[in-house]
């Protein structure tokens, strides 16, 4: 059965060719972030576990990913994320590592979580502040692409996924619990795209 016509709750990374996995591991919490001031001018650099811990600012990328036919990638994130484990998101992306720019960390956060190469350069929309007022706190640089390449998220980072229509997600935004994160940013890109 070809993999895009199952049906998408039934999608499991895992169950993806281990050959196109990649073979060198880092430990998420080991990767070296440059740390921001509420200007998002850069005052420092810490390892990823280590600014978490501290709740320290760092920058963060969230791309929209839509297929072919415009409906939206969602997954649901597992259980051994550092942040937000087992939720599920509206975006693809992550941090930004120190000296990298919001526009690299934008394509290669989506070419990793998508499991995809050659993907266009995510289009860059607009950027705000997340700052949930208990520590968890970074610059957010939102973007767009079309991905029309089949897609083989990491197992590591991605528990479940699928592309569903803008109404299929209205629906389960009531129903499923979201990163809060992510809901922010999708909240301020509606806004943005109603000219608000």
């Amino acid at each position: 059965m070809n993999p895009a016509a199952r049906n998408p709750a039934d999608r499991n990374p895992a169950d993806r060719n281990p050959a196109d996995r990649n073979p060198v591991y880092r430990n998420p919490a080991d990767e070296i972030l440059d740390i921001v001031d509420e200007h998002d001018r850069v005052v420092g650099r810490r390892p990823r576990g280590e600014a978490y811990a501290l709740g320290l600012r760092h920058r963060c990328v969230f791309v929209q990913a839509r297929d072919a036919a415009g409906r939206l990638f969602v997954h649901r994130r597992t259980a051994t994320k550092l942040v937000f484990p087992s939720l599920y998101d509206l975006f693809v992306g992550g941090v930004v590592g120190a000296g990298e720019s919001y526009d690299e960390a934008a394509l290669r956060e989506a070419e990793e979580e998508l499991g995809v190469r050659g993907l266009p350069r995510p289009v860059f929309l607009f950027k705000f502040l997340y700052d949930d007022g208990a520590g968890k706190s970074w610059w957010s640089a939102v973007y767009e692409v079309r991905c029309e390449l089949p897609v083989w998220p990491q197992a590591e980072e991605v528990q479940w996924y699928g592309f569903l229509s803008e109404e299929e997600v209205g629906r389960r935004l009531g129903e499923w619990e979201w990163v809060p994160d992510g809901l922010a940013a999708h909240e301020r890109l509606r806004a943005f795209r109603a000219g608000d």
